[in-house]
């Protein structure tokens, strides 16, 4: 593998992630959520940050650049909503590349939880970096964006091959996993579930996931099948988006 993945927990439930092009030996880290974790991981791995990759604009997800920047002289690259929390020195969008040594990053636009949210997917590696886009068993609420959007980002992501590694960034699969099974009675999906409860009850992260498993059990990816009495696939999306978020439990 060209790309190493160093993932670390922070704040209450974000992940962080550094990332090294082992062939060239740069290193950049996905999103900022906290600036001190992400210098106490760079130093314990012995590694020098180059590049700043931000998904969004959220303080939980760009609200470290400008510290990192101060202290690391990274370039911070990200879509053009990052100027709500501090400049980019880079602004990407749809179709754009970003290499970190000799891995390439292709960005998707991947907007709904915000409109300019992007996505970086590692073909050679199938890797890809999701934000708040996609989550294990969930997908981001929508603060900016409509359903539809978030329906077609989520098939951009969707799309990928199904072995890719999905790097999301917070630690919500349980309580994701409660609201998939009030929904879906799929013999997958209660057979993940309850993997997923006894990881949890051991401490152990859930994330990464992949594509496929995604594809199998994720309710919002199904919700066309799901919601079959809706013939938009959007508007399906929107009453299960909708469900999720009156969801008790």
């Amino acid at each position: 593998m060209a790309l190493s993945v160093r993932q670390f927990p922070c704040l209450s439930d974000n992940y962080g992630f550094l990332i090294r092009d082992e062939a060239s030996g740069l290193v950049a880290c996905v999103d900022t959520p906290d600036a001190e974790a992400i210098e106490r991981e760079l130093a314990a791995a012995g590694w020098t940050l180059s590049m700043v990759l931000n998904t969004h604009w959220h303080p939980d997800h760009a609200g470290g650049n400008a510290v990192l920047k101060a202290r690391t002289g990274a370039e911070v690259v990200g879509p053009q909503e990052v100027e709500r929390i501090a400049a980019p020195d880079r602004v990407v969008a749809h179709g754009d590349v970003v290499t970190l040594g000799e891995t390439r990053l292709d960005v998707l636009d991947t907007g709904g939880h915000t409109l300019g949210h992007v996505s970086y997917f590692d073909a050679a590696d199938q890797i890809a970096f999701v934000g708040d886009t996609l989550f294990a068993l969930g997908c981001g609420r929508l603060f900016e964006g409509t359903a539809r959007q978030m329906w077609d980002s989520l098939q951009r992501i969707a799309a990928l091959p199904g072995p890719t590694t999905v790097y999301c960034a917070h630690e919500y699969t349980a309580s994701n996993a409660r609201f998939a099974l009030s929904v879906d009675s799929s013999p997958d999906l209660k057979a993940r579930t309850e993997a997923i409860f006894e990881a949890r009850a051991r401490g152990e992260p859930t994330v990464p996931t992949t594509i496929s498993l995604e594809l199998a059990t994720n309710p919002f990816l199904r919700a066309p099948l799901l919601r079959p009495d809706l013939s938009d696939p959007s508007e399906a999306f929107r009453a299960v988006r909708a469900a999720k978020d009156s969801f008790v439990g």
